[in-house]
């Protein structure tokens, strides 16, 4: 309770006094008895109620988050400079006093009734540059310019948030909206979208005496034919995305299957290398044992092993006086080695 409303009620107070004291000194009166004391203190208050009450209708208190505008019947009809907090005084029965808050202020417009100020769907409906109707729920942060109150009470009087923000904030959503695809406005476009939104709010607002604080764009709906459409092409892309896996998938199998394939023929390859490289090894081995076996065979080696293969069980042989042998031996000037 401020000074005001103590003086307003002190002179409530007074008001019923003086009615009191007069009620007495009427009655005293009237009964032949003295009412001069009664009577002088009915005038005393009444006095009194006169003075509270011309000072509670003078005095006007503002707080600290208001300021009051002062309405007037002399020229003009107002005073050109709003009312700061505090205490001040105007003319009673020629000036009123009207407060406005600069505090911070929301305004709400939504799909539900419970989140706005008006009763009912209050959500804003506009079109996208291709053609579809979004829903858009969307709530104002604004307030009033301090500096700018007289002008605001001019124009619009208490009516600004109607009269303004409202319109002004549907017209502008509507605007950005237009600007872009159903798709952009719900996904890739939809910050740059409410930064359009809140750079022409806060223009408009601006140019009305109101300074917007933020703009919160709290959700986007469809119509439900578009809805269903939403929801049928999500199936089907996912339908889509699940071939995809299943193709690559199978490309997967083949491929390792190839890989498989590839290995074991290059086993082979291999194997087949390892094979004739022995194979080689081996007859080069060969070829050289024969070599260092002819290389180390004598005429005289050659016919000893001759005897010995022969015949191994003669013990004795008759030859002739002026024969060696009895049996041609072989050419040994040039010897080779049966495989």
């Amino acid at each position: 309770m401020n000074i005001v409303d103590v003086i307003r009620t002190l002179a409530g107070f007074a008001w019923l006094a003086a009615i009191g004291f007069g009620i007495v000194a009427a009655v005293r009166a009237s009964r032949n008895l003295t009412a001069k004391g009664s009577s002088m203190s009915a005038v005393i208050v009444l006095v009194i109620a006169v003075v509270l009450t011309i000072l509670g209708s003078g005095l006007v208190y503002v707080e600290s988050s208001e300021r009051g505008v002062v309405k007037t019947i002399r020229a003009g009809g107002i005073r050109p400079e709003a009312l700061g907090s505090g205490l001040h005084w105007i003319l009673p029965g020629v000036e009123q006093m009207v407060p406005y808050s600069i505090s911070n202020q929301t305004y709400t417009m939504s799909f539900l009734p419970e989140q706005g100020p008006d009763s009912g769907e209050d959500s804003i409906r506009a079109r996208t540059k291709d053609g579809q109707e979004v829903i858009i729920d969307a709530t104002v942060i604004y307030r009033i310019d301090p500096t700018k109150v007289v002008p605001l009470h001019i124009a619009w009087g208490e009516n600004y948030e109607a009269g303004i923000v409202r319109p002004e904030t549907r017209g502008s959503i509507r605007d950005a909206v237009s600007q872009y695809g159903v798709e952009e406005v719900v996904s890739t476009k939809r910050e740059e979208m409410v930064q359009i939104i809140t750079g022409e709010l806060a223009s408009s607002l601006s140019d009305n005496n109101l300074e917007l604080l933020d703009f919160i764009l709290r959700d986007i709906h469809f119509s439900e034919e578009y809805a269903a459409a939403v929801e049928q092409k999500q199936i089907a892309e996912q339908q889509a995305l699940q071939a995809a896996l299943i193709v690559e998938q199978k490309k997967q199998e083949a491929e390792q299957a190839r890989q498989e394939a590839q290995g074991l023929a290059d086993a082979a390859v291999i194997a087949a290398k390892g094979e004739a490289q022995a194979i080689l090894i081996q007859a080069q081995a060969e070829a050289e044992s024969n070599r260092l076996l002819a290389e180390s065979l004598t005429p005289a080696l050659l016919q000893y092993q001759y005897i010995l293969k022969l015949s191994p069980g003669v013990q004795t042989i008759f030859i002739p006086s002026d024969n060696q042998f009895i049996l041609p031996l072989p050419d040994t000037s040039n010897p080779q080695i049966a495989p």
